[in-house]
């Protein structure tokens, strides 16, 4: 059972944002349940869980668009509302650009709301057009872009001013794979700078790929966070990569092999759960004894997406239902992962 980390002196030494207990509602509602994690400075992080669990409620707040019924928010001690609005990036879900405007002229008007020189900032933003292969879309306007061009410029815009924190809400939202590499480059060279991002996505391949650490969140609760790697360690689980050559690469068959107990489908091949104390040497055996030919088979440690479903209990995709004010305040609803887990 994976539980949230706890607070210790260590840790808040080098903890750079810090949601403390925070609750919100809406109404009969409730967003956020007394939600706490840390986030590590000048690191990539992911925000994870299903629409509706409370990642953008969480981030407005960072912000001081909503404000918290209970709880604070801190970074680098300080609460976020004693901080200058330079100190934060944002990236939301939905578009943000005014559409008749040119792409180079609302680049240079968002940075100057926080005080950057037009001269300094049309410059880096020339050089960011040229990074993300837009930079003939300078002088055109935002609405003659396509979705994925529109939030390579909405990134541009949350990061031009240099905040020291970026929140992005479903920062890949229409972004081709040749797109996506691009921005997970900018991602690691902000990093490197010492910059913290923090963002959310329900592309569990992505946020593997990026971040050092996570919180995974459910009905406004933590369900758990602290190092992807040791979430993975903690989790027990053992999953099988595999890859059979032949007309059926991944045969119904595979969910009846003793010691298995999932088995899930992907585009680079078949996963295979194991169950307690599944062996892999005699899983591979049977495999080969059926007369298959095995073009990999390797044991890894679970996947980020199979660990948010063994946590969660759905997809990242599923949406979630909050509940009322006073359910909530009774426990988590029934069936949900988080119960048996608060």
């Amino acid at each position: 059972m994976l539980r949230p980390c706890e607070r210790n002196p260590a840790i808040l030494a080098r903890v750079g944002l810090e949601i403390d207990h925070v609750t919100k509602r809406f109404g009969a509602t409730i967003a956020l349940d007394g939600l706490t994690f840390d986030v590590p400075p000048g690191e990539v992080f992911g925000f994870l869980g299903a629409n509706g669990a409370g990642k953008t409620t969480t981030m407005r707040i960072c912000l001081g668009i909503v404000a918290p019924d209970a709880g604070q928010i801190r970074w680098n001690g300080l609460p976020v509302g004693d901080l200058p609005r330079r100190t934060w990036g944002y990236l939301p879900e939905e578009r943000g650009l005014y559409p008749r405007m040119t792409v180079l002229d609302q680049l240079v008007y968002y940075a100057s709301l926080y005080g950057r020189p037009p001269d300094r900032a049309r410059r880096e933003a020339l050089a960011w057009l040229s990074r993300f292969r837009i930079p003939d879309y300078a002088d055109r306007r935002a609405e003659e872009l396509s979705k994925g061009n529109q939030q390579k410029v909405q990134f541009i815009a949350a990061i031009l001013h240099d905040p020291d924190v970026l929140l992005m809400d479903e920062p890949f939202t229409g972004l081709d794979p040749i797109n996506l590499v691009l921005l997970r480059e900018a991602f690691m060279e902000l990093r490197d700078r010492g910059r913290t991002l923090i963002f959310s996505t329900h592309q569990m391949e992505a946020a593997e790929a990026m971040c050092e650490s996570v919180a995974i969140v459910d009905y406004g609760r933590l369900v758990a966070g602290g190092r992807l790697r040791d979430l993975k360690r903690a989790s027990g689980r053992q999953w099988i990569r595999l890859a059979l050559d032949g007309p059926s690469p991944a045969p119904d068959w595979l969910a009846d092999l003793r010691g298995v107990d999932a088995v899930r489908r992907n585009a680079t091949g078949t996963e295979l759960e194991l169950q307690p104390g599944g062996q892999p040497a005699a899983i591979l055996a049977e495999i080969l004894a059926r007369g298959a030919t095995v073009a990999e088979f390797a044991v890894v440690e679970p996947s980020l997406e199979a660990l948010f479903i063994e946590l969660v209990g759905r997809p990242a995709e599923d949406d979630v239902v909050m509940l009322p004010a006073s359910a909530s305040a009774s426990g988590p609803a029934p069936g949900s992962a988080a119960a048996g887990r608060a």
